[in-house]
């Protein structure tokens, strides 16, 4: 206790015979090392786990279609997590190949849908099995539930150019424009046959078959969530009030 009593006073009388500057010099001092110390602590969580060094990589060929509507080639591991960012809900898979194990993780874990709708790349397929194959695609496409959803292929060329020209049809884009799109993603590679078939592709029964789901939109919101517009010279089918 009296050795307690000594140092107090000691550091007592040591204080008091310092001049007001020192005691500022030293205040100053403390202050700065002080700081130091915080910058070097800032510096270390920086390189640590404090920041985040993931390089988000999108797939080949990637681009938005619509708002909640992205296509791309084939996704590789090194792109799912750029993917993760996308918040997806669903995936449309326009191959006949297997879906890669570890993209099938990735959706299950993330709990995204997979579409698969086979079209062969590797051969011409008839133009009625690719008009129903592509029919029943762009009514997933459609359905906002689906969204945001990712449109892919291998390439993200033939395949996933003929489904979104479609969809620009449904969308009443000018063949020329439908035309212009797909060449722009395909490249060298563009394919007469491709053309042709943007060209015969029939809109109308599907509009049909989708003016009675976009008229449930209508009220809230529904000019950003729909795709089609009205059409000339359809009749639209009578809505009975509530």
């Amino acid at each position: 206790m009296q050795t307690r009593e000594f140092y107090r006073s000691s550091y007592s009388r040591a204080e008091q015979g310092r001049t007001p500057a020192r005691r500022r010099r030293s205040t100053m001092g403390r202050l700065i090392v002080e700081k130091e110390k915080s910058r070097e602590e800032e510096r270390e969580q920086g390189e640590g786990g404090g920041r985040d060094d993931t390089v988000l990589v999108p797939p080949i060929n990637f681009s938005m279609v619509e708002e909640g509507i992205f296509r791309s080639g084939f996704p590789q591991p090194s792109n799912l997590p750029f993917l993760h960012t996308l918040n997806l809900r669903s995936v449309i898979y326009l191959c006949t190949e297997p879906y890669p194990r570890e993209n099938l993780d990735f959706l299950q874990t993330h709990k995204i849908q997979l579409f698969q709708f086979g079209i062969d790349g590797t051969k011409e397929p008839s133009v009625t099995l690719l008009s129903n194959v592509i029919t029943a695609a762009l009514k997933v496409i459609l359905d906002v539930r689906n969204h945001p959803v990712l449109i892919h292929c291998k390439r993200g060329k033939h395949r996933t150019g003929c489904l979104v020209g479609c969809l620009r049809k449904l969308q009443n884009w000018r063949l020329c424009s439908v035309s212009e799109e797909y060449r722009h993603f395909a490249g060298s590679k563009w394919r007469a046959t491709d053309l042709r078939f943007l060209e015969t592709y029939d809109v109308l029964p599907l509009r049909h078959c989708l003016y009675s789901v976009i008229y449930r939109y209508q009220g809230y919101g529904s000019k950003k969530r729909r795709l089609i517009y009205n059409g000339e010279n359809v009749q639209k089918p009578r809505i009975p009030s509530v």
